[in-house]
């Protein structure tokens, strides 16, 4: 049977474990790898419409460096490891919108480092990988 595999990226070197791992696991199993980033975005802001052309603008940026700089970079790398690997590239709630990545790319499991680039809001609010194994569609695997 073949696996498919949504690995949770940030470029954080537990993110570089969780992908080592989720590589690994593909190999093993004859699975596919999906890396996916997600740009935390919040909808809840009351803008001008200057401002949010603005935002709009912002936006389009952060999705083309985040795609040169995290996303390219990994295919680049595992382009030679024998495994199909795809890009996922949202802005959302990590959490919600690394499920819904999973349910759109009919994935059978999610793995996620333990911690990543989250700092002061993880403190606050609750880590992501913590909410992602309460609220995932598919067995979530953390890795240290």
């Amino acid at each position: 049977m073949s696996r498919k595999i949504v690995v949770g990226y940030d470029g954080s070197k537990s993110a570089k474990a969780a992908l080592d791992f989720s590589v690994s696991l593909a190999k093993a199993e004859g699975g596919s790898v999906v890396v996916a980033h997600v740009l935390e975005w919040s909808p809840y802001s009351f803008l001008t419409p200057e401002e949010l052309e603005e935002r709009h603008k912002r936006r389009g940026e952060e999705l083309e460096r985040a795609e040169t700089a995290v996303l390219k970079p990994v295919v680049d790398q595992l382009s030679g490891s024998g495994i199909a690997v795809s890009t996922a590239l949202k802005y959302g709630h990590i959490t919600d919108t690394l499920c819904k990545i999973a349910k759109d790319e009919g994935a059978d499991q999610i793995i996620i480092g333990r911690t990543g680039h989250s700092g002061l809001a993880t403190r606050i609010f609750g880590s992501v990988a913590g909410s992602l194994a309460q609220a995932a569609p598919v067995p979530v695997t953390i890795v240290p």
